[in-house]
Order: structure tokens, then sequence, then C-alpha cells
């Protein structure tokens, strides 16, 4: 079934997720200009005011043109969560009143969480999270695995022994509340959006124009600032486990900015790894989301349209 079939000329809102660079922002500026709407940031690295070029937000010009929420709005020193985004998705929901919501994002987490619900699980005090981290400090992530496997087998079966942050984070839910992360996540609230209700749109890019895109929207990032945007958040010294930290291409220009590597390489190194998390996020896509609809960025204005009885 193609989008334009769909049903409902007024839904909830619009969901529009898909890879880094495949046309999202723009999809959903145009959309907002034709209905009036609200843009809703569902990306969890431009959720943080520190790196709008090196995360790709929106520009002030695109903002002056629609309103943006959810945009920058967090320090990259700030714990943020899937839990907190759905919170400030509810708040951004009842600001939109009338509007059309026009969420727009690459993190997956965020939709599924939005349109199928999220298990209360209580925050973790930072006393907590430092203590668990210091207790780990040394240990080889299959360790820290083995530990887990003992207090929740449930949650270490789902996890690989090498996603040291996930063990972490399951340690740090069951020091903290005394229950196994596996029990929380059976109590799932639920969520914001009826799914059937929303248009939901997923943008496809043949792999080899995604690549030469995410190309050459990071050479753009560094005619931009990208060098000193990262050069600032390093001279921050934030912890090493801050999420904005590993924002696909910054490591790679903090390395340049210690010596380590030169700029060229430091490009090349941060377009690759750009192009290993858009090949993540289509699998994640592909096989997390199966009943959204799809289509390649230029042909999605027409879809929409069609499908909104614009």
């Amino acid at each position: 079934m193609g989008i334009g079939t769909l049903r409902a000329l007024k839904p909830l809102a619009v969901l529009i997720a898909g890879p880094t660079a495949s046309g999202k922002s723009a999809l959903a500026l145009a959309l907002a200009a034709r209905t009036g709407g609200v843009i809703i940031n569902a990306d969890s690295m431009q959720v943080y005011g520190d790196l709008r070029v090196i995360t790709a937000r929106p520009s002030t010009e695109d903002e002056a043109h629609a309103p943006h929420l959810l945009y920058g709005h967090v320090d990259a020193a700030a714990d943020y969560s899937v839990g907190r985004w759905l919170d400030d998705a509810a708040t951004a929901l009842n600001e939109a009143g009338e509007r059309l919501p026009i969420i727009v994002g690459g993190t997956g987490l965020y939709f599924r969480a939005l349109t199928q619900g999220l298990a209360p699980i209580p925050a973790v005090p930072e006393e907590v999270r430092q203590a668990v981290r210091a207790s780990a400090e040394g240990d080889a992530t299959v360790i820290l695995h083995a530990r887990l496997a003992t207090r929740d087998p449930e949650t270490a079966v789902r996890l690989q022994p090498r996603d040291r942050q996930r063990i972490l984070r399951a340690l740090e839910v069951m020091e903290a509340t005394g229950r196994p992360l596996s029990q929380w996540q059976q109590e799932t609230h639920q969520p914001l959006l009826d799914p059937a209700a929303c248009v939901r749109l997923v943008l496809e890019v043949e792999r080899e124009m995604l690549k030469r895109r995410i190309d050459a929207r990071f050479e753009t990032m560094m005619a931009e600032g990208a060098l000193a945007e990262a050069e600032r958040l390093a001279a921050r010294h934030l912890p090493v486990d801050r999420p904005l930290l590993k924002a696909h291409g910054a490591p790679a220009l903090m390395r340049h900015l210690r010596g380590e590597i030169g700029l060229d390489e430091a490009v090349a190194e941060g377009q690759s790894d750009t192009r290993r998390y858009a090949k993540r996020q289509v699998t994640w896509f592909r096989h997390q989301m199966p009943d959204w609809q799809r289509s390649p960025p230029e042909d999605a204005p027409d879809a929409l349209a069609r499908t909104l009885g614009l």
C-alpha cells in the first residue's frame, strides 16, 4: 500500500523517520509551510544545544520559517533519556494545540516510545550512577555482562556482551530500584499517540546515493564551523560517558584537535562513522517499523500532500 492510500485526512500527527542525511528536516519544513504545522524533534542528538552544525540541527533561518520544538533545549552535561524525551514530547504536543504536529527524526526508540508506550522506569540518582560506573571501572565488559546475568538474566540475554552502556544502565536500574530492568519493562505505559491515527513515513534513499549525501553534508558541516564546535565542546571537559561526545563526527574531530590525526583523516573518519550509523538506522527501521509507509525523498512531498488532502 502506498502512502497516498492512507485513510484519515486529519491525523493526530505526521511522523517522519529516516536515516541521517535522507532529507527529513527539509521535508518537515516544507510540510509545515503548507499546513501551518509545528515541527517536533525526535532525534536524540539534536536535543542538545552544543553542536548545532555537527548534529545537523535546523538552521536559525529554518527555525524562523516554522515553529521548532525540542531542538537544542538540553545541555550536553545533562542526563537525557527516552523517558525524558517522551515527557517533553507530551508538552510539545500540547503546545502545538490545533496545529498539525510534524514529528521528525532518526531515533527509532523515540518513535517506538511515542506510539507503543514506555516502561515507567524511575530516574537513576546521579550518585547511584556514578557509584555503579566507578565500581565497573577497569572491568572488562564481558565481566559486567556476567555480573548482570546473575542479577537480571532476562535483560542479560537480550544484550550483547560488548554493549557496555546498556549493561551499565541495567545495573544502575537494579541498584537504584532493587528491581531488574526486565520487570520494569513489563509495565509499559500507554503510548502518547495512536499509530493508526497518524501518518507514518520512513524516507528511504538508495544506498550509494545516501553515502554520497552523507559525505557531501559532512564537507558542508566542516565549511560551516564543525571543527570550532568540536573544540568548544572539548573545552568543557565533560565526563566521557556524555552521549553528545559520541555525536557522529565529533570524536574524530576531537582526535584531530588533540593532534592524534590529520584533518583529512578526521573528516574521512567522521564520514565513515556517519555512514555506519546510517546503515544501522536503515536496518532498525526495516525491522522495527515494518508497517510504516516508505518513500524516496523526492516523492515524499507530493505523497504527503495527497494523503493530507492539501
